[in-house]
């Protein structure tokens, strides 16, 4: 007995017979556990502190352009200095299973697990300009923040010609670069006879903070020769309650080389800052991220040069 198809059901068979003609490996759907490379590209989440700060929208700006031009595709998520909201935004990123995660954490401690929960996923971790602590990442890149300090320390007391009494403004408290960069500072002026450390306290790397903070300095002691601030964010609030406070003769240092601080010292009022290169920093990350991609080897340290900017 002889069959035959009505026109419509041979339509849907034609119809069916095509897509499955037209599915290849590049159509074929991702394995839900692999990385988000196993659809053919790779993909690289951005965790950064804060993009409040200007120094990490120039090391956002600066992974851009590398991922752009690497063919990478870039996910940057903010934590706004948060550490919980951190957490969650890189668990975030390993749900969407990137292939490597750049991550510059609010407080290097408190990141430890979620680092942990990524690598032990097959997610390569680095960690940019701010360390991991208690965790094992592929490589950190970032300025030498002790030799940082160092430097910052050496100008400001050479500036005071040796002597003075000075403040320091720390960053965030558990960071890596407020540790980093006031071991450096306190290299150059403990133990200086005739230099005494008035006031230090954190302002957590934010300009009105540094404001507010100094202000409070400023009311219990007005005599003060110089301040090291850890970030120029600090340091500019710094100055501004300086100036509103009417000190003369202070000399202000700060940290990052914003375009902020940078102007600040063109016009003679910001006494230097520590150039780092967040852009670089930024690009290095994802230069690096797509070597190991790529199966290929590269250092656990990767330092980005530093350079004093001062008037």
């Amino acid at each position: 007995m002889k069959r035959f198809m009505s026109p419509l059901l041979a339509s849907l068979v034609a119809l069916s017979l095509a897509a499955c003609s037209k599915q290849g490996p590049d159509s074929a759907p991702a394995d839900a556990s692999a990385p988000a490379a196993a659809s053919g590209g790779i993909t690289v989440g951005l965790a950064v502190s804060t993009l409040n700060n200007p120094f990490f929208v120039s090391l956002r700006d600066g992974a851009a352009e590398a991922a752009k031009k690497e063919g990478v595709t870039l996910i940057t998520v903010d934590a706004q200095d948060d550490p919980a909201k951190q957490q969650a935004s890189v668990e975030d990123l390993i749900q969407k299973k990137v292939n490597v995660i750049l991550i510059n954490p609010t407080d290097s401690s408190a990141v430890a697990n979620v680092v942990k929960e990524a690598t032990g996923k097959g997610i390569k971790v680095i960690s940019l300009d701010r360390s991991v602590n208690g965790a094992e990442v592929s490589a950190h890149i970032a300025s030498d923040n002790v030799a940082g300090g160092k430097m910052a320390g050496e100008f400001l007391l050479e500036k005071l010609g040796g002597k003075g009494r000075i403040v320091e403004l720390e960053g965030i408290a558990g960071s890596s670069a407020a540790r980093e960069r006031g071991e450096g500072f306190h290299k150059v002026v403990d133990g200086k006879a005739d230099v005494k450390l008035v006031a230090k306290q954190p302002a957590d790397f934010d300009r009105a903070k540094g404001l507010s903070v100094m202000e409070n300095i400023i009311q219990g002691n007005k005599d003060i020769q110089g301040v090291f601030a850890h970030n120029d964010e600090m340091a500019l609030g710094a100055l501004k309650a300086i100036q509103a406070a009417g000190l003369k003769n202070v000399v202000v240092v700060g940290f990052d080389a914003t375009q902020d601080a940078v102007a600040a010292v063109k016009s003679g009022s910001l006494a230097a800052t520590v150039q780092q290169q967040p852009q670089l920093i930024g690009r290095y990350g994802v230069e690096t991220a797509k070597k190991l991609v790529e199966g290929k080897t590269v250092d656990k340290f990767i330092p980005v040069p530093l350079n004093l900017v001062k008037q």
